[in-house]
């Protein structure tokens, strides 16, 4: 069996630099990955009178979290650290809190949707700060997802008003 090369993709970054930036980019994967997982287990679940519109703002949060976590990992990948997206990383990182099994409300959902969303949002913020001190591309890529998070996160709180 062929050896596999522990770092086949050299980085730009030096070591340390990589690592810092690695890190802050893997528990972000990590966070978005659930976040897009609970977000579908919302939207299979959902009932109640505000059934479609909840239904189709689930989607969009689901392809929000999903096209980061791509870019996410690929940025990962570009300075030269695998991305790991596997089930039991991201059940022992994440930072979402825990979504039920079974039916669950429309208003029900709102609330934890934002819930997850603030969360996801809200550990970003120190990532950012982060990245930005030994990588502004890594910086870019987290603010640009903070951005969005933010935004997702300001139309659910928006929803749960009465």
């Amino acid at each position: 069996m062929a050896q596999k090369a522990s770092t086949p993709i050299s980085s730009t970054l030096d070591d340390q630099d990589r690592d810092r930036a690695g890190s802050a980019l893997q528990d972000t994967l990590t966070d978005l990955i659930d976040l897009s997982l609970v977000a579908k287990q919302a939207h299979w679940n959902l009932v109640g009178r505000q059934f479609h519109d909840v239904h189709l703002h689930l989607d969009e949060l689901v392809d929000t979290a999903r096209r980061y976590t791509d870019e996410v990992a690929e940025r990962c990948a570009t300075i030269g650290v695998s991305p790991d997206g596997r089930a039991a990383t991201v059940s022992k990182g994440s930072g979402v809190p825990e979504f039920p099994s079974g039916w669950i409300s429309d208003r029900e959902v709102i609330n934890r949707i934002f819930e997850s969303v603030d969360t996801v949002a809200r550990r970003l913020r120190p990532r950012i700060e982060e990245a930005g001190e030994v990588d502004p591309l890594t910086e870019d890529l987290l603010i640009s997802a903070g951005r969005d998070l933010e935004m997702a996160r300001w139309m659910w709180q928006a929803q749960n008003t009465d």
